[in-house]
């Protein structure tokens, strides 16, 4: 199974997207991934927004001998702001492995992260704007358009197991990719890995709210993650 830094390439999107006015109320995502060509998992992602609240629902079934590790399933709520979502609380489970489940609790209030990790309570300090694995690739769709000038961001999100700072830097802007039989206009960012860590690459939907259409990670054994965009739909 792909380890849980790893992850985060299939989670993330860019610091860049529509108003929040222009944000979509429900979205429905679908992927398929590959492993050094070998299709490995299919993903189904919900995003909802009632009123003031969100909620994100995220679900990966393996394929062939990967299904014997059961269904990965994360979570996301909280509220959506001005300044884009306010994560509450997220979870992560991988099939019935209750060692493997991550839950974090977002207190506001006391600037404060609470963790759970193998029945351990971790806690950091909460930066504003923080983001979880899942709310973060739909945040940016709530973004202002001079956030889209930018050509290197870091972006601060938690992992369910610590509170963390990536950095990002745009590539190039505009290029065509053809997934889930339309022909998308893509931001494509890159990650600024050092020595040793993984090298995480993608592809956003300039023309349809900056919502993640490929994305690809080649891990510290040179291992090749492929995520694809097989189906969409936003309301």
């Amino acid at each position: 199974m792909i380890k849980q830094s790893q992850w985060i390439i299939f989670l993330c999107a860019a610091m860049f997207g529509a108003t929040a006015q222009a944000a979509p109320k429900k979205i429905q995502l679908e992927y398929e991934v590959k492993r050094d060509g070998e299709l490995f998992a299919n993903v189904v992602e919900n995003f909802s927004q009632d009123g003031s609240q969100y909620k994100i629902e995220s679900v990966t079934k393996g394929i062939g001998v990967y299904a014997l590790l059961g269904e990965r399933k994360l979570s996301s709520s909280g509220s959506v702001t001005k300044e884009g979502l306010k994560p509450k609380h997220f979870e992560l489970h991988q099939g019935d492995n209750q060692k493997k489940s991550l839950i974090a609790d977002f207190d506001w209030a006391n600037k404060t992260l609470n963790m759970q990790v193998k029945g351990e309570v971790r806690t950091q300090a909460l930066e504003k704007g923080s983001q979880d694995l899942l709310s973060y690739a739909y945040q940016f769709m709530f973004m202002p358009a001079k956030a889209r000038a930018g050509k290197m961001f870091n972006v601060t999100l938690t992992t369910g197991k610590k509170l963390d700072q990536y950095q990002y830097k745009v590539m190039a802007r505009g290029l065509k990719l053809n997934a889930a039989n339309t022909q998308f206009k893509t931001l494509h960012i890159a990650n600024m890995p050092a020595a040793g860590d993984d090298k995480k690459q993608l592809w956003l939907a300039q023309d349809q709210h900056y919502l993640p259409v490929q994305y690809v990670l080649t891990d510290d054994k040179g291992a090749n993650f492929e995520q694809t965009l097989t189906k969409i739909h936003v309301e």
